[in-house]
């Protein structure tokens, strides 16, 4: 019988040749790929690019190169080498290539990664991003599914970008709103990373276009359930809840609440908040599972970055749904 879904798609691919040293691979709905070299040094390797979702060519470099490498910390590792990949129309105004590709090189320079090159082709959609290359110690790779019991759950950004780049676009919004959402995309997670890498984590992804509520039902791989707090939950800025009021959110917020819904207990929880659990995020913030007794230790240090990090739930014994809000 033919595959159905693109999940069975996946699964029926052949996987090559059967290698020990693959840590992480397909099977995994993990962040990157993982390989071994030996006891103390593993490869990451991830892959990401989009068509861009703001005018500015440079912003849009920088937003993309800040994605891309993201991957790379969310297992634990560091970047240290990246490529280009991109599609540009014929006939494209050259400076503007170069704006992109000068907004991600920079980004990739602040990450501490070394920009080797990359790929370009001829695509009427301009798109961009990165292949990264990063490495971990082997013994402390760390994957989106080892969630327990008892820990607390840190995001490092707020959300919203989705809803506030949906203003954006209807001109709605206000250069504030703009700016903030700007803000947010090109803040690399280095910084959190950093100081989540000192703690007990257990689990780590970040946030992306499957919104928190898809990417925290990933983490918990129904082995453990998830309590969030309805107030913690953090927006960009205040005009979050009025433009989801407003239904300014995108058609990927409908696919992630098709996806999830039935998976959580919302209880009184106002449309709004669900909203914004629903929204795609670009160049999303870590969601971390760390130990109950390190989360205000490392919450203490994440304080003092630019981007506002909360502690917005904790991991429960899995119960009849993955996710309860309260």
């Amino acid at each position: 019988m033919a595959p159905k879904t693109l999940e069975e798609v996946l699964k029926s691919l052949p996987k090559g040749i059967k290698d020990d040293n693959l840590i992480v691979g397909y099977e995994s709905k993990d962040d990157a790929a993982v390989y071994k070299i030996n006891d103390e040094v593993s490869i990451i390797e991830t892959l990401d690019f989009f068509p861009s979702m703001v005018e500015d060519p440079y912003l849009f470099g920088q937003i993309a190169a800040t994605n891309s490498l993201s991957d790379v910390w969310a297992m634990g590792g560091k970047p240290v080498m990246a490529l280009n990949i991109a599609a540009f129309p014929d006939g494209m105004n050259p400076e503007t290539i170069g704006k992109v590709l000068k907004g991600g090189a920079e980004k990739v320079i602040e990450a501490g990664c070394t920009l080797c090159g990359g790929h370009t082709i001829v695509d009427e959609t301009p798109k961009y991003g990165l292949s990264v290359t990063g490495i971990v110690d082997t013994k402390k790779i760390l994957t989106n599914n080892g969630v327990k019991a008892g820990d607390k759950i840190i995001l490092t950004k707020p959300l919203g970008v989705g809803i506030l780049l949906t203003a954006h676009q209807c001109e709605v919004d206000t250069k504030e709103d703009f700016d903030a959402a700007v803000k947010s995309m090109t803040t690399l997670n280095k910084y959190a990373a950093e100081i989540l890498f000192k703690y007990n984590v257990s689990a780590l992804t970040d946030v992306t276009g499957f919104g928190l509520f898809n990417h925290l039902n990933e983490m918990l791989d129904g082995k453990q359930s998830a309590k969030l707090y309805i107030d913690k939950i953090p927006t960009v800025n205040a005009n979050v809840k009025k433009y989801a009021e407003d239904d300014y959110y995108t058609g990927g917020a409908i696919r992630n609440e098709d996806a999830i819904k039935d998976k959580i207990d919302f209880g009184n929880t106002p449309e709004w908040i669900k909203q914004v659990g629903y929204d795609p995020q670009t160049s999303g913030g870590l969601l971390c599972s760390i130990s109950s007794e390190d989360a205000d230790k490392a919450m203490s240090e994440l304080a003092k970055l630019e981007i506002r990090s909360e502690i917005i739930g904790e991991v429960i014994e899995k119960s009849n749904k993955a996710i309860y809000l309260a």
